[in-house]
């Protein structure tokens, strides 16, 4: 019997809604308080939206997931809706954030071992150095053909929830008046729209990864029902548990400490339970981290692999070794994401991870705005379903995502319309060779 056919291991509600949470939980919200720290109160209102904007986003994907499953995914949807050209400019803003998102994940690692050598915030470009040797290590691993076994990654999906547990349970203690502190006071006056909207694409970040919560429909048991139901769920809990952590580690401790820190969390379970807890919560944030780091390093290899077997990206990209290890596209991916982070080595810790953060959500804003355009031209074509309803949220899908690539800034945003601008002739010089062919 066919394994993916056999009742036993078809995927219900529940593991779906696993999957979907493991992929969006990531090392990178561990660093975020320290980013947030300067918004205070309006970095809650930034979380709202952004909860707001990602369920609108998550429902249009699941949508187009249960009504294209043959589409193979973003890049699918997008074909199908606007052509090859579009499709290729979402495939490489999408590779973009990935490899950018290592350069934040590789700082977030770096940023919990401080605590064990607080000398590495205070010498200019350390951090940068030992987030790019991270980085390399972690390429290498992959470049071998090393996987992570199943249970590493069960192992590192439990320690950095461990972090995120402990800091909701002293919330709940504070809450109950078991422990003493002073929240920051809430001021009306305080609230802005420009602060808020400078939150959105730092609140993002950490959402980012429920674009890949559409399950393979032949995996699921009744897919059109579940994938929606795990995927909006999912999300909406994933960012209840982050609005309650990181609004704690923001609220609860001095701003000139937090905005500061190199291991927020850590400084806050400090704080309130002690040194020796700080330090073990300090090494399951930096072990998850080189645990999602490892994930990440194989996809950015593998998401130029598939785009260049695809005709999208040039052939040079779809050479494998004899282990199937996408060796080049490893290479490339690895050198750029040390160029940048190299281009911006005298930063700080905490201005270097949010500016790699708000370049990789800025990216990836790109592929939620085409995949929530893609879905009204389709309904308008009536190739999915359309209603009122959906035509609505995936409206509002849009609007979120140009009002939040707005405020990634422009620095961010220049970044990536540069990268996007540059890829262009490759994709034409693509095609005029494959044409030669």
């Amino acid at each position: 019997m066919n394994r993916e056919s056999a009742p036993a291991r078809a995927l219900g509600f529940w593991m779906c809604l696993a999957l979907v949470m493991g992929n969006m939980i990531g090392s990178g919200v561990f660093l975020l308080p320290a980013s947030l720290a300067p918004y205070g109160w309006n970095a809650l209102f930034g979380w709202i939206f952004t909860i707001g904007g990602a369920l609108c986003l998550a429902h249009v994907l699941s949508r187009l997931s249960s009504a294209l499953p043959q589409a193979g995914g973003p890049y699918g949807f997008v074909h199908a809706a606007f052509g090859p050209l579009p499709a290729f400019v979402m495939g490489l803003s999408y590779w973009i954030s990935v490899w950018v998102a290592n350069a934040a994940i590789a700082i977030a690692a770096v940023s919990a071992l401080s605590i064990f050598a607080p000398g590495i915030t205070k010498i200019s470009g350390l951090p940068a150095l030992l987030s790019a040797g991270l980085l390399w290590t972690v390429t290498l691993i992959n470049l071998r053909g090393a996987r992570s076994a199943g249970w590493f990654q069960i192992v590192t999906t439990v320690l950095k929830l461990l972090p995120l547990i402990a800091v909701v349970v002293i919330a709940l203690l504070m809450g109950a008046g078991v422990e003493k502190t002073e929240i920051v006071a809430f001021r009306a006056a305080d609230i802005s729209p420009s602060a808020i909207t400078a939150t959105a694409a730092l609140t993002l970040w950490a959402m980012l990864g429920f674009e890949c919560a559409a399950v393979p429909q032949g995996k699921v048991d009744n897919p059109q029902v579940t994938i929606p139901r795990a995927t909006m769920i999912g999300t909406l809990l994933v960012g209840l548990l982050y609005i309650i952590v990181c609004s704690a580690v923001t609220l609860m401790l001095p701003l000139a400490q937090v905005s500061q820190s190199g291991a927020p969390f850590a400084d806050f379970i400090a704080r309130y339970w002690g040194e020796q807890p700080a330090l073990f919560v300090a090494l399951f944030v930096a072990i998850a981290a080189i645990g999602a780091l490892n994930g990440w390093v194989l996809m950015q290899g593998e998401v130029a692999l598939s785009m260049a077997r695809a005709g999208s990206f040039p052939s040079w990209f779809a050479k494998t070794d004899a282990r199937e290890t996408p060796v080049r596209a490893l290479l490339v991916s690895s050198v750029l994401v040390s160029v940048l982070i190299y281009m911006n080595y005298e930063r700080s810790m905490a201005s270097l991870f949010t500016f790699m953060a708000l370049l990789s959500t800025a990216s990836a804003l790109v592929l939620y705005l085409f995949c929530a355009l893609a879905s009204l031209r389709l309904a308008y074509k009536k190739v999915i379903p359309r209603s009122a309803a959906f035509v609505a949220i995936a409206s509002l899908g849009v609007i979120y995502s140009l009002w939040t690539f707005y405020g990634a800034g422009w620095e961010a945003s220049g970044w990536i319309l540069v990268l996007l601008a540059v890829g262009v002739p490759v994709y034409f010089g693509t095609r005029q060779m494959a044409f030669q062919h």
